[in-house]
């Protein structure tokens, strides 16, 4: 809903382009940073208490975000619910993983789940641009009547758990620190690689991969890791996270072009543009309805192949846009999108948290999140950059030049997304499981080891 507001926000705030664009950044690095430690928290403290208390936290300050008189102030509001998703998003969904036994109904749940993820983001756009004509302000205060509402529903219908047993497990307190600072450096040298220096971005890049280099080095000496690397031996997770990763950068780096070719080409309104993309939300349908049964008969990396296919299809069918094009004309390349997300956003959720021991599940929610996220933050730098080096002046023909050339880059991401799913398809047809999945996309059990 935000992403809309943004140009309200400048005017009644009066932000500069920076200051506005840290408005984004601020939740974008809480949520991508944090997204690892919070999937191991859950693990270690308790996926409801986690969930509820992190719910709570981005309650409050979604609305003192919407009380915000001064940039500096919706900035830091922006950053601590950006940490407070990072904390219950994997919490919420490993109470789904944890809740089913795995196999077809946590499959089903699962699926439901990724449908209605899709479908908030599409109504967002739509409810963004509402909201907007109202006042901004309600951008903000909307979460908090919707997270009011969750909450209520968590408390009452969300199962108390154990408190998990720690016993002789201390918190890695030093992995927590240097994956999280790692994390953090690396989205924001990639979101801001589109703005800022080479050196900057270089500078930044190199310090967060040398934190990750430290990290790693920690976690295979501590007695009690916070990232098990063992978990990393399982080929399917691996694949799945791969997977998401240039999947969420080409899907986000699409959408971003398209927008920009509707309201900066073609001058549609805002509302006009929201409209226009949400039947993209056919997900939202689909995923529930028809993905499982789908995954039933084909297993989950044949439905995850096809619907990266289906992405890059549509990708395709858009490289030709023209300054005058029809909605009809565009229509088959949307449509086609919210196919491709169908069929690989759930399925991809499945294999990254199937196998997975019940006390790890937390962190395999984590790991997938981050690949999203980190995805998401390279394929809208990568799109930016090459628009901006692509259009050579402000007229409509040089800007269109720009959008061709951009829209290169989420082509080419589904196709190596499409690519690296691949290699979960060696399993001979039929061959599935009683969760419908492939029998050699079954994740081997991970030893308890480092």
């Amino acid at each position: 809903m935000l992403n809309v507001a943004l140009p309200s926000i400048r005017a009644d705030l009066g932000l500069s382009t920076g200051s506005l664009q840290w408005v984004m950044s601020a939740y974008v690095l809480g949520y991508g940073g944090f997204m690892l430690l919070g999937g191991r928290a859950a693990d270690l403290f308790g996926r409801r208490q986690m969930f509820v208390f992190w719910l709570s936290v981005f309650l409050v300050f979604s609305g003192l975000g919407g009380f915000a008189t001064e940039g500096w102030t919706l900035i830091v509001a922006r950053f601590v619910t950006g940490v407070a998703a990072a904390f219950m998003t994997p919490a919420g969904l490993s109470i789904i993983t944890t809740g089913f036994e795995e196999g077809p109904r946590r499959n089903k749940a699962l699926l439901f789940y990724s449908g209605t993820a899709a479908g908030g983001f599409s109504i967002g756009l739509v409810v963004g641009g509402l909201l907007t004509a109202i006042g901004w302000r309600w951008v903000f205060f909307v979460p908090v009547v919707l997270s009011a509402l969750i909450l209520a529903a968590a408390l009452a219908f969300v199962p108390k758990s154990p408190r998990p047993d720690r016993t002789g497990q201390s918190v890695d307190l030093l992995g927590a620190f240097t994956v999280t600072a790692a994390i953090v450096l690396l989205v924001l040298g990639v979101e801001r690689a589109s703005h800022a220096s080479a050196a900057a971005t270089a500078g930044t890049l190199a310090a967060g991969l040398a934190l990750l280099a430290v990290f790693v080095a920690a976690e295979r000496r501590s007695a009690s890791p916070l990232v098990r690397l063992g978990i990393f031996r399982s080929g399917a997770l691996v694949r799945a996270n791969l997977a998401g990763l240039f999947f969420a950068g080409g899907f986000f780096g699409f959408q971003f072009l398209v927008v920009l070719y509707l309201q900066e080409l073609r001058d549609w309104s805002t509302l006009q543009t929201s409209f226009a993309m949400i039947v993209v939300g056919i997900d939202a349908v689909l995923s529930p309805t028809v993905t499982p049964k789908l995954v039933e008969r084909f297993g989950n990396a044949r439905v995850i192949f096809g619907g990266l296919l289906l992405a890059a299809l549509s990708y395709a069918l858009f490289l030709p846009v023209g300054a005058d094009w029809t909605y009809l004309a565009m229509f088959p390349s949307l449509i086609i999108l919210g196919l491709g997300f169908a069929l690989t956003y759930g399925p991809l959720t499945i294999v990254a948290t199937e196998g997975v021991k019940e006390e790890e599940q937390g962190l395999a929610g984590g790991l997938l999140y981050t690949a999203f996220q980190f995805g998401a933050a390279l394929g809208l730098s990568t799109v930016t950059a090459v628009n901006v080096w692509a259009t050579t002046s402000s007229s409509p023909s040089a800007l269109l030049d720009g959008y061709r050339a951009a829209l290169w880059v989420p082509l080419a991401a589904a196709l190596l997304a499409a690519l690296i799913s691949a290699f979960g398809l060696r399993s001979r047809p039929g061959t599935v499981t009683a969760s419908g999945t492939p029998a050699d996309e079954r994740t081997p059990e991970i030893p308890a080891t480092n």
